[in-house]
């Protein structure tokens, strides 16, 4: 009995048992600096260091300003302008009968040219039409007229289109000074007031001559040839620079062209 008095009094009852409770206090802390890069108190300066101070960051760009790069016009670069017009951006009419030469001098010139220039024959453009294509030479009507007028507005829209871009154009086309439906005005007015027209008035054996070359609608009657060369006569007097190219080459009448437009040019007042 004494021997479990003593063990009841040594292990039994809640007095003996370990209860969970607070235990002693963990020193404290020093606290945690903050990480690199992230915001927090600035270290402590010496006092014989110089406070400190941030760096600036180095750009990568460089400090010369970059020139801009131009914008392309669509045509390829051509070598340096040469005397004579240069590189000037012009609209120009060749105006003459039948077998002048408009459209192979209009040709040449616009590829020899040391600037952009565009060629446009209204010819050309008036057979763009196939069927139903109203032919001139079999008459002049209502419908031939029709797509006359048709394939100059076209001409125009051309031209504006070149010049606006920085091309020059060339155009050819037979304009009587005496016939406002095929005349001068009808030009300016789809091209603009700044178009420079030209003459080509060879001999009448010239132009019979070269009719006699040619093949297809492209060939007209020696009195048709006659009477369109007699009409044309009318620009003698209206102050445009005629161009008698009865004894020149394709070369040497593009160049007399190039030297009447350089001469509109350096006019006060043009033609």
């Amino acid at each position: 009995m004494e021997w479990q008095r003593m063990q009841h009094g040594v292990g039994g009852g809640d007095a003996g048992r370990w209860q969970p409770g607070p235990g002693p206090s963990a020193p404290p802390q020093p606290p945690i600096p903050p990480a690199q890069g992230w915001p927090g108190s600035p270290p402590p300066q010496s006092p014989h260091q110089p406070p400190h101070q941030p760096q600036q960051q180095q750009s990568s760009y460089p400090s010369q300003p970059v020139p801009a790069v131009p914008e392309p016009t669509g045509h390829i670069p051509l070598p340096p302008a040469v005397a004579g017009t240069g590189g000037a951006v012009l609209a120009v009419l060749l105006i003459g009968p039948a077998g002048a030469g408009k459209t192979t001098v209009a040709r040449h010139w616009a590829s020899t040219r040391p600037v952009a220039t565009a060629h446009v024959s209204l010819d050309d453009v008036r057979e763009w039409v196939c069927s139903g294509f109203a032919d001139p030479q079999a008459g002049w009507n209502e419908h031939s007229e029709a797509q006359y007028r048709l394939a100059r507005r076209t001409c125009g829209f051309a031209a504006r289109n070149y010049l606006a871009n920085g091309i020059s154009c060339i155009l050819d086309d037979a304009v009587f000074p005496d016939r406002p439906v095929v005349g001068l005005g009808g030009w300016k007015r789809h091209v603009g007031p700044n178009l420079l027209p030209v003459v080509l008035l060879p001999g009448l054996e010239i132009v019979l001559e070269r009719n006699a070359a040619r093949s297809g609608n492209r060939r007209l009657s020696d009195e048709e040839v006659a009477r369109i060369h007699g009409r044309m006569a009318g620009w003698y007097g209206s102050g445009l620079p005629i161009i008698d190219n009865s004894h020149l080459d394709v070369e040497g009448t593009a160049r007399a062209l190039d030297e009447a437009l350089a001469r509109a040019l350096a006019a006060p007042g043009g033609w």
